[in-house]
């Protein structure tokens, strides 16, 4: 009889969940997530479970995780500061697949260096350049990006910059090859800045929870879901944590096809920062060929294909004042919930609540509190927000009473996206706890600040809202045609035949009419054609009205709550790689390794050493990481031409994939 753990840490709540053989769910349980210290939030999940169900913490033989926190932290612009060292590319290359957005001001030095597409030596690595660039920066970064021209042909340069870093600073490096072996240099770095920036609070967050498991009596081995739902060793999630973007989500799919055996469906999964988006084909997640895009980031990484939007329980909520009719819109950002501030500090809350109804007028900073996070690590800051923040605590103060000028707002908003500080407001779920569909936190709290918004002008000189109530209702409602225009997105983007133009006719006014069933002396129907199933912990208040728009029911299995955490255990082990052989003159055919290029006469004794080399290295890895029952597929793809009527050989790709159940510890 083998129990599995699972436990999925998403932006407010910390689920756990524990299965017996794959088949039954024996308990589950939330806490809430402790952003300052995971830990916390884990031990406390852990624990409810294992009281829940009398299990003795050395009867569990595995233990996996998934995790939005590398997603939210992308979406919402989070991580630590890094450097990108880029080799063999100009300034100019910065700006192609939003390199230097990515980078959002880090350092960046390019050197001389880099390869040719056959792998051979294009320029001289500059070491002087790196030094020099290595003295200026490691003392203000908290790890490296390594990025090199054709590095996937020959990755030689890419290894000397990171032992030269390693020797020199002991910050972690990534390096854009151990990432991806497809060409795009300047993709790939962006692949590797966004990984660099992740290390810290991956290896943070794996480390604490491997410390509450130990700590509890639970020594099973830990696996961390990766972005396209297969199971990685929490030591690779450790040095590779991009790979675990779409983490939580994957998670969900992976979980949701289990929950209700769907074959074909959409999943769409609320939690409190995104929305998460994607396809069940098959009875397996939809990849994305292009690789995971979160927010603004398009990635190498495999990953489910998934349209994960800045719409959760705790988006913020924004007012529309410049028009006639006002309105509201939500997120992207997530913010603390007024009613779960308030938990925390009342006092402080309703004091600055109350104060704020009883003022003449209300301003757009009433209602919002702000709180230090204290631990966090605050290298590179500016002297101007280092100062901003060292006037604040960890207690909860409102934010009118901590901003004193204009540009302070800034150096606010610059903490918040660096993770220093927590922001409450008014979201969603102070919506549905005005509304009574929730009362988990403080509604007396959330009442007050929807009755403070609702008193903001809009441009006709009326109030937003008539009270609390209609604004709350406004706020759901906003919930909902956010929702249903996600899904109509992803809806049209995967059907043939509107591909090019998804994203208008999903916001078509005949759409939105035929949906409406519009009777007229014309007659518009329309719905979704497959199952749509709802997951999180909200999805029971927001998503029956979903349904009724798009003429589906959605469908909300039993579990759906906690379906990220139960897809952490019944994934398996993969692990996928792909290599190239190419053909540099006539009649010799390159084979490109980690190790440097090797070269062979016969096109079928390249493939085959490339095919053994990747086969041995994709089952060692799932191996090491605990799995059993082992099997490797491989596959060609042989690219060819004709010329004078012979067949040539240009290139070759081989692609293996290992895969394999996890080993259940006695």
């Amino acid at each position: 009889m083998g129990l599995a753990l699972g436990v999925d840490t998403g932006g407010t709540y910390t689920d756990v969940v524990l299965v017996r053989d794959e088949v039954e769910v024996v308990a589950s349980a939330k806490a809430l997530t402790t952003r300052q210290d995971l830990a916390i939030g884990i031990g406390a999940a852990v624990e409810a479970v294992l009281n829940q169900s009398g299990t003795k913490p050395a009867d569990i033989g595995l233990a996996s995780l998934s995790t939005t926190l590398a997603t939210n932290a992308l979406v919402e612009g989070q991580g630590g500061r890094i450097a990108l060292v880029y080799v063999g590319f100009t300034d100019s290359d910065l700006e192609r697949h939003g390199l230097a957005d990515a980078l959002a001001g880090d350092p960046v030095v390019c050197v001389a260096g880099g390869h040719t597409h056959s792998g051979t030596e294009a320029a001289a690595l500059d070491l002087e350049e790196l030094d020099r660039f290595l003295a200026a920066t490691a003392a203000d970064v908290s790890g490296f990006a390594v990025a090199s021209l054709f590095s996937t042909r020959n990755p030689s340069h890419e290894q000397l910059v990171a032992e030269r870093i390693r020797q020199r600073c002991q910050k972690p490096v990534t390096c854009s090859y151990q990432l991806s072996a497809k060409l795009n240099g300047p993709k790939r770095a962006v692949t590797a800045v966004l990984n660099a920036r992740l290390i810290g609070m991956i290896d943070a967050l794996i480390g604490r929870a491997e410390g509450t498991l130990r700590r509890l009596g639970i020594e099973a081995p830990m696996m961390v879901v990766r972005g396209d739902g297969a199971l990685m060793s929490g030591a690779e999630a450790r040095q590779r944590p991009i790979e675990t973007i779409l983490s939580g989500p994957a998670a969900s799919i992976v979980g949701a096809s289990w929950l209700t055996g769907a074959r074909d469906a959409i999943v769409s999964d609320i939690g409190g920062t995104t929305t998460d988006v994607a396809l069940i084909r098959d009875g397996k997640p939809a990849l994305d060929p292009q690789g995971a895009q979160v927010g603004h980031h398009r990635t190498m990484v495999e990953a489910v294909a998934m349209r994960t939007t800045g719409l959760g329980g705790d988006s913020q909520v924004h007012v529309n004042t410049s028009g006639l009719t006002g309105g509201v819109t939500l997120g992207p950002k997530r913010v603390v919930p007024v009613s779960l501030m308030a938990m925390d500090a009342p006092d402080a809350v309703h004091r600055a609540l109350e104060s704020a109804l009883n003022a003449p007028l209300v301003t757009e900073l009433d209602g919002r509190f702000v709180r230090r996070i204290e631990g966090a690590p605050t290298s590179g800051l500016a002297t101007r927000d280092q100062a901003f923040l060292d006037r604040l605590t960890g207690c909860v103060e409102p934010l009118s009473a901590v901003l004193k000028t204009r540009m302070e707002h800034g150096a606010l908003n610059r903490l918040w996206e660096r993770g220093l500080v927590q922001i409450a407001g008014v979201t969603p779920t102070d919506a549905s706890h005005v509304l009574g569909r929730q009362a988990s936190w403080d509604v007396a709290a959330s009442e007050k600040a929807l009755m403070l918004l609702a008193k903001r002008r809009i441009g006709t000189g009326e109030p937003l809202a008539r009270d609390a109530l209609h604004l709350a209702q406004m706020i759901v409602d906003q919930v909902t045609s956010q929702t249903v225009s996600t899904l109509l997105e992803t809806v049209f983007c995967e059907d043939p035949g509107f591909k090019t133009d998804a994203v208008d006719v999903a916001n078509h006014p005949l759409v939105r009419r035929a949906l409406a069933g519009h009777r007229g002396l014309i007659a518009l129907d329309a719905s979704i054609n497959v199952d749509v199933v709802g997951l999180g912990a909200s999805a029971a208040t927001y998503y029956p009205a979903v349904g009724e728009h798009l003429n589906r029911p959605v469908l909300l299995p039993k579990h759906a709550e906690v379906a990220n955490a139960i897809g952490a255990v019944v994934g398996r082990l993969s692990e996928r790689l792909q290599g190239h052989v190419t053909a540099p003159s006539e009649g010799l055919f390159r084979v490109h390794l980690d190790s440097g290029p090797q070269d062979f006469r016969s096109v079928e004794e390249a493939l085959c050493l490339l095919e053994k080399t990747l086969s041995e290295r994709a089952r060692q890895t799932i191996e090491r990481a605990g799995a059993v029952d082992v099997t490797v597929k491989t596959s060609r793809d042989v690219r060819s031409t004709q010329v004078e009527n012979r067949k040539v050989f240009v290139e070759a790709e081989i692609s293996v994939e290992a895969t394999g159940r996890p080993r259940i510890a006695a």
